[in-house]
């Protein structure tokens, strides 16, 4: 993401670090241990340094871990900046347009057809989030996804009352440079398992927002937009990137979409471009499900 950002003159991408305490106990103890022996920079702090480093939070925890080296952005200002970049390096946008198949024959990849007609191509690269699947299952590729629907909460700005993003095992909750802040409705998203959500999204919007409150009770926000959106998550929860289907084919999609998207960007292009497998791609190649 670095490297992305001096790339394109800027992606909006801001560095806060995270103050993660949603695990007590053995599980803190081994979440500290797993991402240490990654190498992950991270150092644990007591009640007293998260007090200074975050004073509007009510109930400071014993132990917390900070990770400094992360960050945030916005997914769809990401996306334009990406649009607008490969434009400047001669990409064509067809935008508003439906892919309807990827035709075929052969063996090989003909093109596309479109809800504005037919369009010629000899390679085609598939990253259509939770459509991927419907996409490749007309080649013959099966690819199981989950059903992830998720809520994402945000308040009108308000005056600065964070500065990191904060885990907690209640709420996830970070503020943007407009000083809105975010927040999913579910608690634990990160494992969140629901299929289906049954409740209203306002109600939901609402429960989040109570216990940002409890969080934050200096900060008296009103939410202003709550989005539903289809997380695309493969079966087994992890990224499939790779050839797949009729010779011209390539498929990328994966939930961890955001964090991943500068380094599965250049894996691919490299793939695509010279034909040379990515080793760090290997476990993830899109024939694993047959």
């Amino acid at each position: 993401h670095h490297t992305l950002d001096a790339d394109l003159g800027g992606t909006g991408t801001v560095w806060p670090g995270c103050l993660c305490w949603d695990f007590e106990g053995d599980s803190f103890d081994a979440q500290v241990e797993t991402l240490s022996g990654l190498g992950y920079p991270l150092r644990v702090i007591g009640r007293a340094e998260f007090t200074v480093l975050e004073p509007s939070v009510a109930h400071a925890p014993d132990r917390a871990v900070l990770f400094p080296a992360e960050g945030a952005v916005d997914g769809g200002g990401l996306t334009r900046r990406l649009l607008e970049g490969a434009a400047r390096h001669g990409a064509q946008l067809w935008l508003g347009c439906e892919v309807e198949a990827i035709d075929h024959a052969r063996g090989r990849v003909q093109g596309l057809r479109t809800s504005a007609g037919p369009l010629a191509a000899d390679r085609v690269s598939v990253a259509a989030g939770t459509a991927t699947a419907a996409l490749l299952g007309d080649l013959g590729v099966r690819l199981p996804m989950l059903r992830r629907p998720g809520l994402l909460l945000q308040t009108r700005p308000v005056a600065p009352v964070i500065r990191h993003i904060l885990v907690s095992p209640e709420q996830e909750v970070r503020q943007d440079a407009s000083g809105r802040l975010i927040a999913p409705t579910s608690a634990a998203h990160q494992s969140d398992t629901t299929e289906i959500i049954a409740d209203l999204p306002g109600s939901l919007a609402d429960q989040a927002l109570a216990r940002v409150q409890q969080m934050l009770p200096g900060a008296v926000p009103a939410w202003d937009c709550v989005m539903l959106a289809d997380r695309p998550v493969p079966a087994d929860g992890l990224p499939v990137v790779g050839a797949c289907g009729p010779e011209g084919v390539y498929a990328a999609v994966l939930h961890s979409g955001m964090t991943l998207a500068p380094l599965i960007g250049t894996l691919v292009a490299d793939e695509v471009l010279t034909g040379t497998p990515a080793p760090l791609l290997a476990p993830y190649r899109p024939e694993r499900f047959g």
